[in-house]
């Protein structure tokens, strides 16, 4: 709906990764340069890291359309708890050579057989696993494994693990030294800056057609960054609202009370989205506890505390029930707003 009212050609803050959305900021380029190079090594694995919506798989997505499709084929695995027969057929379903009722000695051969037709088309295998973090021990130990089967005294495969920061101390296990050693290129994918964090909003509505409809004032900007830290995924979510509600309430500006509105309802409905720059909880002093005599109270005494816990209470909870009785009646006007304009617009309502 946004769109059209905005006149942009596409959604420009949807979650779905999407390689054409590309942002080159300072993070991923830098980012790109490990992958290139790990990838230019042609065995091992290279591994990323980064936080829940640091763009990992945008930025594998956008090195896949930079490769040569003659030269490579890929597979990709989304991994749960796998163990290592499991971890093989995902591999021969990943290439699709896979078939059900194989028993592991066979997967291998297969598999060994795919390598081998491969170099003798000068191609290589590339696998790529996200989620590497909910990989078992066995299961990374069954990737090293096949990372050894050597072809005409080469190993034409290569695999990109994608993880949570997590995954780096599942690596440090002892248990996996070997697979460590095999390792060609690592990096973490941290966070946009804020300057970074306002340039890939503005990339992002250019690549639909922006043409500075809406405007984001300066402050916006800032506070977009404030609440979300510049994990994209946090921007997108932020932004896609943002544009929901100028559609709704027919607003061209977006301003830093707006900004802070939607990020606090945002927060309401599905947990704060500050998740790097949440402010650190209060150290608790603890003070010496000092014990007072016990003393028995008189029914007077009773009557009075039971008095004032009610007072207490219906201080407390009033308010409360003013500020959800506010919330509810500004949630009828979005809806009443949202009714009004899909009449006007939309020629299904009209009838």
């Amino acid at each position: 709906m946004y769109a059209e009212f905005y006149g942009l050609n596409g959604m420009p803050f949807q979650l779905t990764p999407d390689s054409r959305f590309f942002f080159g900021s300072a993070e991923h380029n830098k980012a790109m340069a490990f992958l290139n190079y790990g990838i230019s090594q042609g065995e091992g694995f290279v591994v990323v890291t980064g936080e829940v919506g640091a763009g990992k798989t945008t930025l594998v997505d956008h090195l896949l359309s930079t490769l040569d499709s003659t030269r490579y084929i890929c597979g990709r695995i989304v991994t749960t708890q796998l163990n290592s027969y499991d971890m093989l057929r995902m591999v021969g379903a990943a290439f699709q050579i896979f078939r059900e009722g194989m028993d592991k000695a066979s997967l291998v051969t297969r598999i060994r057989q795919l390598l081998t037709d491969l170099t003798t088309q000068h191609k290589r295998a590339l696998l790529i696993v996200d989620e590497a973090q909910s990989l078992t021990t066995e299961a990374l130990e069954e990737l090293r494994m096949l990372s050894n089967l050597i072809v005409s005294g080469g190993s034409p495969l290569q695999s990109i693990l994608l993880g949570q920061p997590e995954f780096r101390s599942v690596l440090s296990s002892p248990d996996l030294e070997q697979l460590r050693q095999r390792v060609t290129a690592s990096c973490h994918l941290g966070a946009l800056n804020e300057v970074d964090t306002r340039r890939y909003i503005e990339h992002r509505l250019k690549h639909v057609g922006w043409k500075g409809d809406p405007n984001f004032s300066e402050d916006a900007f800032a506070e977009i960054y404030r609440f979300t830290s510049g994990i994209p995924r946090r921007v997108n979510t932020l932004c896609s609202r943002l544009l929901l509600l100028g559609f709704l309430e027919e607003k061209h500006a977006i301003d830093r009370q707006m900004v802070s509105s939607v990020a606090n309802e945002l927060a309401a409905e599905l947990g704060p989205l500050q998740g790097l720059g949440s402010p650190p909880p209060r150290a608790t002093v603890l003070e010496p506890v000092r014990l007072e005599p016990v003393r028995m109270l008189a029914a007077a005494d009773v009557d009075a505390d039971y008095s004032r816990e009610i007072r207490d209470l219906r201080e407390d909870v009033l308010p409360r029930i003013v500020r959800i009785e506010q919330k509810m009646y500004q949630h009828d006007r979005a809806i009443s707003r949202a009714l009004d304009i899909a009449v006007k617009h939309l020629p299904a309502f009209k009838q």
